[in-house]
């Protein structure tokens, strides 16, 4: 398999582009060698640049659950082209959208679209401290909310992938009303409001995927919602990557928790650069025009993603593939299992819905800590096995693999196959 194009894209895109990437996971840090360039996608493969095909297992990190260019997505996205591509104002499938969405989370009343899952936390965050008057928030080690400052600190992704705690640029000050609790640990959260009296609320990944795929223990989220609605604090969750994906609506109604305010992104607009926030009426009554919680974008709601979304949403609903995703998750990590036992490689499984990985640890990991121990070498060998037997991964350990519903029994075959040889070579290269 050459990598020659890529390797000359990417010595091209130094000279202007940051890494050559325009998002540092992309330029394979942590698992070396240089980037791969994509040129097209079909269902559930993508190609790249050099004519490589690859299963994808990334989709976009997610939002293409339908597969790529589905055909009823690609045909509502070319009408709504012809009608124009911005206008900064008001269209008829911004109240659609918003209508399904809504109506898929029993706990939003009213949703306001971005245009991105970063641009939703931070007008989430901003809410909910508008609401309660409060300043600090809470979030979890390890959980990533985007590159916003406040949260830009003990996050995972591409911080985890580049062994980074935090970034520079970002103040002192940006972070101080910042607190970090360690997920599936309630009392690390109690902790903090026994020292403050001014917490707005707590932010998580309902199933974190950015340092791996990470699934709340026991009763954590029930308690940990039980708790702040006594303290007079909301609960926000974000389901920037969890959304539709375990289920058509959010992962916390199947964790059996609501939301006080829930951020989505990735699949609603199907492929597009969309983001959105929703809470009931009372909450979301303090966004401007209807309070003084000021927030605006002249290309949020944007027609054609609209229109990518309301399709993607509609078809995804008609398809129901939710008992088929853990079908395939559930014979994926049978592969995973077995095929590392065959060589004797170490490794824990998790997965939740249309969301799995492998970390390589002999440790049950329930929280960042504990996805720390992972060999991250280890999976580097996996990785570049696995694209060298066609299937597409996140170049990075801490990050969740996904799910289409364009998947056949012919890719899961193949991606069985990769898997083998692919743990072979792990132990090979102990």
């Amino acid at each position: 398999m050459s990598f020659k194009k890529s390797q000359e894209l990417y010595n091209k895109g130094l000279e202007n582009l940051v890494g050559a990437v325009n998002s540092p996971v992309r330029a394979f840090a942590s698992v070396g060698g240089n980037p791969l360039f994509i040129k097209s996608a079909k269902g559930s493969k993508i190609t790249d640049v050099d004519n490589n095909s690859y299963i994808d297992l990334v989709l976009s990190y997610g939002p293409m659950i339908l597969g790529h260019r589905h055909k009823k997505v690609e045909k509502a996205i070319r009408k709504a082209l012809k009608k124009g591509y911005s206008f900064g104002a008001s269209t008829k499938g911004e109240i659609k959208l918003a209508k399904i969405v809504c109506n898929a989370f029993p706990g939003m009343d009213k949703v306001r679209f971005v245009n991105s899952g970063t641009e939703a936390v931070l007008s989430g965050i901003r809410l909910a401290r508008a609401y309660t008057g409060k300043d600090k928030i809470i979030k979890f080690a390890g959980c990533y909310h985007g590159h916003q400052d406040a949260l830009l600190v003990a996050a995972g992704s591409g911080l985890a992938t580049l062994s980074l705690p935090g970034s520079k640029g970002v103040p002192e000050g940006a972070v101080k009303n910042t607190l970090i609790a360690n997920y599936n640990d309630l009392e690390s959260v109690k902790a903090h409001f026994e020292v403050h009296d001014d917490i707005a609320g707590v932010i998580l990944e309902p199933i974190a995927g950015n340092m791996g795929v990470v699934t709340p223990q026991d009763d954590f989220l029930k308690e940990l919602k039980d708790f702040l609605t006594s303290k007079g604090a909301l609960l926000i969750v974000d389901e920037v990557m969890t959304g539709f994906r375990s289920k058509f609506g959010g992962a916390q109604e199947v964790l059996g928790v609501e939301a006080d305010i829930t951020c989505l992104g990735k699949v609603i607009g199907g492929g597009f650069p969309v983001g959105a926030y929703g809470a009931r009426n009372e909450i979301m009554e303090t966004v401007a025009p209807l309070g003084g919680m000021y927030q605006a974008g002249t290309l949020s709601g944007n027609p054609i993603a609209m229109a990518a979304g309301i399709s993607t949403l509609t078809e995804l609903k008609k398809q129901n593939p939710y008992e088929k995703f853990n079908e395939i998750a559930q014979i994926i990590e049978v592969f995973l299992l077995e095929s590392a036992k065959k060589y004797g490689v170490e490794i824990t499984v998790n997965r939740f819905g249309s969301m799995i990985n492998p970390f390589f640890t002999n440790k049950k990991v329930i929280n960042f800590e504990d996805a720390q121990t992972s060999d991250t070498k280890k999976y580097a060998t996996f990785f570049w096995e696995m694209t060298r037997n066609g299937v597409f991964l996140p170049p990075s350990q801490f990050e969740a693999w996904f799910l289409s519903s364009a998947l056949t029994e012919k890719d899961i075959q193949e991606i069985a196959n990769a898997i083998d040889k692919s743990m072979e070579k792990v132990a090979l290269s102990c």
